[in-house]
């Protein structure tokens, strides 16, 4: 696969929220300029207010994707964004005015609750039929449940639900599917009226976290088999390969802080293999005496070559070569923050990897809180994108200073010949300078589609 050539993004969509901040701000959508000819680099400079409070944005997605690029009538002019907590489903109108989006629709709560009995929805990807399906976590209850949300792609009504027949997985997080392999894969981050609080290590060993990726049938939606990667892994990003021949990928597991290759079997079922394991740190003055990478976003360039994720709380985002795709070689690796940096509570007692604790990291005169965790990358590999919050509740529990002092994004530069990771010192969005106050940047989507979203068939 050649390295696809796109234009370059001059501007980014990034959900920021306010819900567990003590502001009582609605959450909002934020264009950013990433253009550096403009004068406005580096600046939100549209901000398009939800019109209630307590949403948690948290991931979006499109109304139309490159699986019905064979249509010249269907334009990506609609970003899709679930609210994760509040189950209200927003659709933004970017096609009038790039720069300036504005709201189009809002799905209720209500619906989603009553036409599908789910609640929680999280990722969002746009089927080739032109219909929207959206995972969810639980039931409205908050209980766990893995089913999916389908919106009509032009009225954006919910049509019902996509999972058919009567065996459901226990919970649900993020999915992709292939269609040239007849398949659906989906993950598990946990229940949700345990998770939406904080973090409990009292949950752990207690079935409440995730430890599958669910194989789904794409023609008759039907749940075919569990592929268990470990007690407690929490499995959430899963990506596919973009070669749509490609019958892999990697799915990082947040908690167990191990990647696994997830692959089809000469049988015709699907298997997953370890094939990178963060090592944890002995550490004093945390929450528990081994903390763990917790890997929380991955992404795999578009040319299939790289695979990137980050690592929330060690703070480090890495680069791996996965020219052979069972052995991906670490070639990159950044601290951008994170929990162990110097001078901080946490004293690192054993560590297999560092000889020391990290600096605290620095940009422009700004400390930067909380660590590495949504990322996204650039068409041609060049420029990765990084925020720095996870989810309000978590935000809130492990970096405190992240809630008070609003998170960041930041911009490193990969090298797509050699490999190596670089922070790009001229990049800076600081959104604890938004007008209403600090905020909470979470997912970064480019208006013509990017790594994370497109899915070719």
């Amino acid at each position: 696969v050649s390295v696809l050539k796109g234009p370059r993004e001059e501007i980014v969509y990034v959900p920021c929220i306010y819900r567990n901040t003590g502001r009582k701000k609605p959450d909002f959508l934020a264009t950013v300029d990433v253009n550096p000819k403009s004068p406005h680099y580096c600046q939100v400079i549209h901000r398009l207010p939800m019109p209630n409070l307590g949403d948690e944005l948290h991931h979006s997605g499109w109304n139309t994707c490159s699986s019905c690029f064979g249509d010249a009538t269907k334009k990506r002019n609609r970003l899709i964004l679930p609210s994760f907590i509040s189950s209200r489903i927003y659709v933004v109108d970017v096609g009038t005015d790039l720069r300036a989006p504005r709201l189009f629709k809002v799905v209720n709560s209500e619906d989603v609750f009553w036409k599908c009995n789910l609640g929680y929805p999280h990722t969002s990807h746009c089927l080739g039929s032109g219909e929207i399906m959206i995972s969810a976590l639980g039931d409205p209850a908050g209980n766990g449940k893995g089913g999916f949300i389908l919106l009509d792609g032009e009225t954006f009504e919910i049509k019902g639900n996509w999972e058919r027949g009567a065996k459901i997985p226990a919970m649900g997080y993020d999915f992709w599917y292939q269609p040239r392999h007849n398949v659906l894969i989906s993950t598990e981050w946990g229940i949700p009226k345990c998770l939406g609080y904080g973090f409990d290590p009292n949950d752990l060993k207690k079935g409440r976290y995730g430890r599958r990726l669910n194989v789904w049938d794409w023609t008759t939606h039907t749940y075919l088999q569990a592929i268990d990667v470990g007690e407690d892994a929490a499995p959430l990003e899963i990506r596919f390969l973009h070669n749509p021949d490609a019958a892999e990928g990697y799915v990082g597991c947040t908690i167990s802080s191990a990647i696994h290759r997830f692959y089809k079997t000469e049988q015709g079922d699907w298997a997953a293999e370890k094939v990178i394991q963060v090592p944890s740190k002995k550490v004093e003055g945390w929450l528990l005496p081994d903390m763990p990478g917790f890997i929380t976003d991955i992404l795999i360039s578009l040319d299939d070559r790289f695979l990137y994720f980050s690592n929330w709380l060690h703070g480090d985002i890495r680069q791996y070569d996965i020219s052979n795709t069972r052995e991906p070689k670490l070639v990159g690796q950044v601290f951008v923050g994170g929990s162990i940096t110097k001078g901080g509570p946490v004293t690192v007692c054993g560590d297999e990897e560092l000889q020391s604790q990290p600096e605290p990291f620095f940009i422009q005169g700004t400390r930067v809180q909380g660590g590495p965790q949504m990322i996204q990358l650039s068409l041609d590999g060049k420029r990765l994108y990084v925020t720095t919050s996870l989810y309000s509740a978590w935000d809130r529990q492990f970096y405190p200073h992240l809630v008070k002092d609003g998170s960041v994004m930041l911009q490193l530069d990969a090298d797509t010949e050699r490999g190596g990771l670089t922070v790009n010192g001229s990049f800076l969005v600081d959104f604890g300078k938004e007008p209403d106050g600090p905020c909470l940047a979470h997912e970064i989507r480019y208006p013509g589609g990017d790594c994370t979203s497109d899915i070719w068939v």
